[in-house]
């Protein structure tokens, strides 16, 4: 008996619930926005302005450098072309997440998940600026931190989701 692993006891497993890792995806997108938007407007008077600013870099990626700001203003095609690549994008970090936690002990879980989202962090706002320089104006220690929550609730949801 004291060779077998249960879910919870710190086992290693290499199986990846595709399922949950998607919804821990979404969740983490959801909340890590969330996370910015509150923190634009708790320690800045950047918004809504950094919140279009932002849409604008990330629609850019699809529809190319003639949307990028000025103006920072609404524009719906621009917010949804934005969640879009948004929620793609957390759907592919949830599904790899879901896999480095599919062969980490489940203890480390928390801290897996704070550095995944540090590691996205240098991703996507160092690495994706050989291609798309313009994200370089987005860094900076909100965004980190939506990182950050990114990682750890992708990380608590799909835990959750996989004992399901």
């Amino acid at each position: 008996m004291g060779d077998q692993n249960f879910p919870g006891e710190g086992a290693l497993r290499n199986a990846t619930d595709g399922r949950a890792a998607v919804w821990a995806g979404v969740a983490a997108g959801v909340g890590s926005a969330l996370a910015q938007v509150l923190l634009w407007l708790a320690f800045t008077d950047a918004f809504p302005h950094a919140l279009f600013r932002d849409a604008r870099l990330t629609a850019a990626i699809l529809l190319g450098q003639g949307v990028l700001p000025p103006p920072t203003t609404f524009d719906a095609v621009i917010m949804l072309i934005s969640a879009l690549i948004h929620f793609a994008l957390s759907i592919v970090y949830g599904l790899a997440l879901a896999w480095v936690l599919a062969r980490a002990a489940v203890g480390a879980s928390l801290l897996i998940g704070a550095l995944f989202g540090l590691a996205l962090y240098a991703v996507n706002l160092y690495g994706f600026t050989a291609l798309f320089p313009w994200f370089a104006q987005a860094r900076d220690w909100i965004t980190i931190t939506a990182h950050l929550v990114f990682g750890i609730t992708a990380t608590g949801v799909y835990r959750w989701l996989e004992r399901r």
